[in-house]
């Protein structure tokens, strides 16, 4: 059981990105397939690449190394890039053997810093686009850093969403012994370069262990919502989407996943069209239909978006993982009403009055804006401090273990 920090009532609601006052949102490859034995050589040959770098100046990667050895300020293990390696390459004094040992340092840290140090599945359902700089990118950086001014160029790859710095901050004031806490904030520092850098002036961001959503412009929060998100058998993936348009009283497709769960019991809310062995299912819309009377039009692979509920008594709980995935969103209409006004003709009485007709009907955002499904559990307070969200999903341990070298058995719980 993990025991809540004792943080004062005001700095637990500064904590979180998704709520007013805090350190809020203010900052802004797959190798090609080889062609099959049997394919002919192409008619004209594509130039091999220049080299990377010719040489390194010694004072530059004296830069880098000092940089990584350092590097445990951004949460991330200076033995991961083998500073004795470039260490031993400088003081060999042969130019011709640090170039290729700083080259290879710098594209590896480069890439970290820039999209995380933790790849492939200890991202558990992690499906927001890869934020890491690409090859061209990085070779210009690397021209560049070979000849100095290393540590600004790196740290131009860095987060600029305040959180990142509040953490950062937070690590900076824990104790080094303090093995767990350590962990708990650099694997959501971590997180963090997983992130966009540049979310949108206007964006919507829900953190699922923290059970809200909010409506931020400009680095302020102008809508904050509790919501219900999957429950740990159906975990709400993280994801990037774009929020289109808010349909009043919409109809419920049922997923078959859900259809079969149901097995076949259906109320008279529910029309059934059934051809062969498939069968459709969809809700009609109404006060008992399962999204309410409201729902936001995220297009996304996984058909997982914010709405309504006629369940609105699990609001009022303080775990709230109960849903097939999609996010339950409280007091959805005044959601709807801000992300409509631009619109300049849906207000909070145009939006009422369209529900109470019972009219099934889209209503476009005057602009797209995007949506961030992410997982944080634990969020920086102004204080240098943090406040943290219980591991609903267990997503932890799998970024901690990768960032402490996987397999080392070197993770602890956090206390809370």
């Amino acid at each position: 059981m993990r025991t809540s920090l004792k943080i004062p009532a005001l700095l637990v609601a500064l904590a979180t990105p998704t709520m007013p006052g805090a350190i809020q949102t203010a900052a802004l490859a797959q190798q090609a397939p080889a062609a099959p034995p049997s394919a002919a050589p192409p008619a004209v040959q594509v130039p091999a690449p220049a080299p990377v770098v010719r040489t390194w100046r010694r004072a530059a990667a004296q830069e880098l190394l000092d940089y990584v050895e350092r590097v445990d300020a951004e949460g991330l293990d200076p033995a991961a890039y083998d500073p004795e390696r470039l260490r031993a390459a400088i003081a060999s004094g042969d130019d011709a053997a640090l170039t290729p040992v700083a080259n290879q340092t710098f594209l590896r840290l480069s890439a970290d810093l820039s999209g995380g140090q933790v790849r492939g599945n200890s991202r558990v359902q992690w499906f927001i686009p890869d934020t890491s700089i690409n090859g061209n990118q990085q070779q210009m950086l690397l021209q560049r850093a070979s000849q100095g001014n290393v540590a600004a160029i790196l740290d131009g790859l860095l987060p600029t969403h305040p959180q990142y710095a509040g953490l950062k901050r937070a690590l900076a004031q824990t104790d080094p012994e303090d093995r767990a806490r350590r962990d708990l904030i650099r694997a959501n520092m971590e997180r963090w370069r997983w992130m966009p850098r540049n979310m949108g002036a206007r964006h919507v961001i829900v953190n699922v262990p923290a059970f809200t959503a909010a409506i931020v412009d400009n680095g302020s929060v102008t809508a904050r919502h509790r919501t219900v998100v999957g429950a740990r058998r159906t975990p709400t993936p993280q994801l990037a989407a774009t929020i289109t348009a808010v349909t009043l009283n919409p109809w419920w497709h049922l997923p078959q996943s859900i259809i079969r769960e149901m097995g076949g019991r259906f109320g008279p809310t529910y029309e059934v069209r059934r051809s062969g062995s498939s069968i459709s299912v969809r809700q009609r819309p109404g006060p008992h239909n399962a999204l309410g009377r409201l729902k936001i039009e995220m297009q996304n692979d996984h058909a997982i978006y914010l709405h309504d509920t006629p369940s609105q008594q699990y609001f009022q709980r303080a775990v709230r993982a109960f849903s097939h995935g999609c996010i339950r969103t409280q007091y959805p209409r005044a959601f709807a009403e801000v992300l409509l006004a631009p619109t300049g003709r849906w207000d909070r009485a145009a939006i009422d009055a369209a529900i109470a007709r019972g009219e099934n009907m889209q209503v476009p955002l005057a602009e797209p804006i995007p949506v961030y499904i992410a997982y944080f559990t634990a969020a920086a307070t102004n204080d240098g401090n943090i406040v943290t969200y219980a591991d609903i999903y267990g997503r932890d341990a799998p970024v901690r273990q990768a960032l402490n070298r996987a397999g080392s058995g070197n993770t602890a719980v956090a206390s809370r």
